[in-house]
């Protein structure tokens, strides 16, 4: 049986050896001054340095470090999934392994939660990166992800997170989908805010972000603007669109049929290989959406998950 603890805290580790110990020493040093009980969850993602031998050597002397060591690298969000995986906290936090985020703001994000929320994200309001290869991608990517998702953050790349174990019970990880985790707990009904945290510069190795970043966001994006809009109605987007394309065609088929009629030779006008082209692309997008109904039906009945979440209950 898993011990039960108020508060998790989950540290992807890839390439940290020179982090590790700091690290664990502040977490600790917090969260024994927070006087709540904790565990921290170090998730090894197939370090090529000695990270997995300083995990094995810190979790002989300290009783409230749970270390999971992955077959090799798998990526932040699987990292950050096995850990939630394991996590036993009512509240679990999430912090990067870097020493860049300060432990310091565990309990801020925490008492920030309690408030009411079911998710507090950090936002490194003065950060500590290169302005070029981070900085500047990163505003960019924020500037965009709030105008598709409609979720007005700041900062959705901080890795300082707090959220309520239901809310993460309910969302599933995949793909590169971590740096997204407010739209997919929007998704499940959160209620969600940022706080201001401090953000420290990079004392050990190298950062394992560049510029290239900005544009696996991009493809992650439209991932989640679907989601986000039509998780459980895949018939409005693609249904919708064919249904306009069907429109176009049979009302340029029907124009081209008239001129036909007139004594008019249309079997060399582009106009009728567009109509043809125009109504084939409207049925398959019409069926697609068919299809994405029959599957997310499946998904649905087949896990038992309802298309709701309910907060809270009353009476009996």
């Amino acid at each position: 049986m898993k011990k039960k603890v108020q508060v998790s805290i989950v540290i992807p580790i890839f390439n940290e050896e020179e982090s590790i110990p700091q690290l664990v020493k502040e977490v600790i040093k917090t969260m024994r001054n927070y006087k709540e009980s904790f565990e921290i969850v170090l998730v090894n993602d197939g370090s090529k340095d000695r990270s997995a031998d300083v995990l094995e050597e810190l979790s002989k002397h300290i009783p409230e470090l749970i270390c999971v060591l992955l077959r090799k690298n798998y990526g932040q969000t699987a990292a950050m999934a096995a850990g939630f995986d394991i996590s036993n906290g009512d509240i679990i936090v999430s912090i990067d392994g870097d020493l860049q985020n300060d432990p310091a703001d565990i309990p801020l994000l925490i008492n920030k939660l309690n408030e009411g929320f079911d998710l507090v994200c950090g936002w490194r309001h003065d950060r500590k990166d290169s302005e070029i290869s981070r900085k500047i991608p990163s505003k960019i990517a924020n500037k965009l992800i709030r105008k598709v998702t409609g979720i007005h953050l700041n900062d959705y790349g901080c890795s300082l997170k707090a959220f309520r174990s239901e809310i993460l019970a309910d969302m599933k990880l995949y793909g590169e989908l971590h740096r997204f985790l407010p739209v997919l707990a929007n998704i499940e009904g959160a209620r969600i805010t940022e706080i201001k945290v401090n953000h420290r510069p990079r004392k050990h190795g190298l950062s394992k972000y560049g510029i290239d970043r900005t544009f696996r966001v991009m493809m992650d994006l439209l991932t989640v603007w679907f989601l986000n809009r039509f998780l459980t109605r895949p018939m409005y987007v693609f249904g919708f669109g064919g249904i306009i394309a069907i429109l176009i065609s049979s009302i340029t088929s029907i124009y081209l049929l008239t001129m036909k009629v007139l004594g008019e030779d249309i079997g060399n006008r582009p106009l009728l290989n567009f109509a043809l082209i125009v109504g084939i692309a409207g049925v398959q997008l019409f069926c697609f959406g068919l299809l994405g109904e029959l599957q997310i039906r499946t998904y649905h009945e087949s896990q038992g998950r309802p298309i709701y979440r309910i907060r809270k209950t009353f009476g009996g």
